[in-house]
């Protein structure tokens, strides 16, 4: 039982009444009527309450969380009560989200039932464990409130993004990528494998007309082509000490996974294979290359304990694991982080050698809130310092790409928060060109 605002509001009237009585004697005995009808209302209250059980709690929500997405949490309320009441619900999130707001007031009419709806954003995949669900019952006279604990502690894990493959997968069936950033891009020459031969039907292209076809069925007839497929699509993730840096409360490794689950969907959708490839300071995960069935679970399992080491990224245990385990020649998509020319050099002997046995693109993140940075005036000498330092970390990143490309590496830098779209138009881009 716990005693609301409003009754300590009550009692402090009561008492300033009867501490009155000692100058107006008629003030003391209204004092003690006041009292008196206080403990009534007071006993009403929670005989009212106590006289059943009635409240009960659910916490509805899905059996597992997607990373650096909004997911939605319910909680429905329900009340036996044969009047209404009010109530405040308390429900114990994980402590990793640091929220102190997940507090709820509603109303319940006689019987009835409401849902309570928030949402949650987690930033770190792995393990998080939700609590119990209290609710705080009272009446209208509201002297009084009950406490019911409701619901049982779970655990929810946290995937990779996998409401980006949704919203990617239902844009798509409703041909309105381009809403997402997707640029549809018209593949060029002529790599298509036969499909079928079917009746001829306007808007079908002149120039795929079966003559032959046409001459035994007396009618116009025309070749179905589809594209090329099983080109093997690897996403390859650099979990280094680099890839720890955090934009809006992700790290670029969740970014970069996010990023290569999506990629791979795209790429089983397009009837190409994707694989995973993770390393560090030595090979890592290697998950090999296919579109059957069960792949993206898979895949999102593979992605899900993944986690960023402490130590320099080893290029060269890269090599040596993709030479051993990928024997044919494939589109390799690394996601790594160059923050200098210097860096770069140090890793550019082996990212040529991958280049030549690979088809190879290098995806590494521009620093935005630098970029931001840079746009700020500068009123002071040492924002004048500082604003050159910046400037000079992005004149590199501009170098990384043009000295890539001078080797004939394919390169995308990007912000994190556009990384999905542009890895998909530039494999869109790539895969028009063979």
């Amino acid at each position: 039982m716990f005693l609301t605002r409003r009754f300590y509001w009550l009692m402090m009237v009561v008492i300033l009444v009867t501490a009155s009585g000692f100058a107006v004697a008629s003030l003391f005995v209204i004092g003690k009527v006041l009292m008196l009808l206080l403990v009534l209302a007071l006993a009403v209250d929670v005989w009212m309450l106590w006289s059943r059980q009635g409240m009960t709690a659910m916490r509805l929500m899905s059996e597992r969380f997607s990373n650096g997405d909004d997911n939605d949490v319910r909680i429905l309320l329900e009340s036996t009560y044969g009047f209404p009441v009010g109530v405040e619900v308390i429900d114990e999130i994980p402590f990793v989200f640091q929220r102190r707001d997940v507090c709820f007031r509603a109303s319940l009419e006689k019987r009835g039932e409401v849902t309570v709806k928030y949402q949650l954003r987690p930033t770190h995949r792995g393990v998080y464990g939700f609590g119990r669900v209290r609710v705080f019952v009272n009446t209208n006279i509201s002297l009084v409130q009950r406490r019911y604990t409701c619901d049982t502690a779970r655990d929810v894990k946290v995937y990779p993004s996998y409401m980006m493959l949704r919203q990617y997968e239902l844009l798509a069936v409703n041909n309105n990528l381009r809403e997402m950033g997707i640029k549809r891009i018209r593949r060029i020459g002529h790599h298509t494998d036969f499909e079928q031969i079917k009746d001829y039907v306007v808007g079908d292209d002149y120039r795929t007309i079966n003559w032959r076809a046409t001459a035994r069925r007396h009618q116009l007839m025309v070749n179905v082509y589809q594209e090329e497929r099983s080109q093997h699509v690897y996403a390859v993730i650099d979990k280094g000490r680099m890839m720890q840096q955090a934009f809006q409360g992700m790290t670029l490794l969740d970014y970069a996974i996010n990023a290569s689950l999506v990629l791979s969907f795209v790429a089983v959708n397009k009837q190409d294979k994707a694989g995973l490839v993770t390393f560090a300071d030595q090979f890592g995960t290697f998950v090999p290359a296919s579109r059957g069935a069960g792949h993206m679970q898979t895949l999102q399992e593979a992605l899900y304990a993944e986690q960023t080491a402490f130590g320099e990224t080893d290029y060269s245990a890269l090599l040596v694991g993709l030479t051993k385990y990928v024997n044919r020649r494939s589109l390799l998509i690394l996601f790594t982080s160059f923050t200098s020319m210097s860096a770069l050099h140090r890793q550019l002997p082996f990212l040529r050698q991958l280049a030549v046995r690979q088809r190879l693109l290098v995806v590494f993140f521009a620093d935005e809130e630098l970029h931001e940075y840079v746009k700020t005036e500068t009123h002071t000498m040492e924002s004048v310092y500082q604003h050159v330092i910046a400037e000079k970390f992005e004149y590199e990143q501009r170098a990384i790409v043009q000295t890539l490309r001078q080797y004939g590496i394919q390169s995308l830098l990007t912000t994190p928060r556009k990384l999905s779209v542009e890895v998909i138009n530039k494999y869109l881009e790539i895969k028009s060109k063979f």
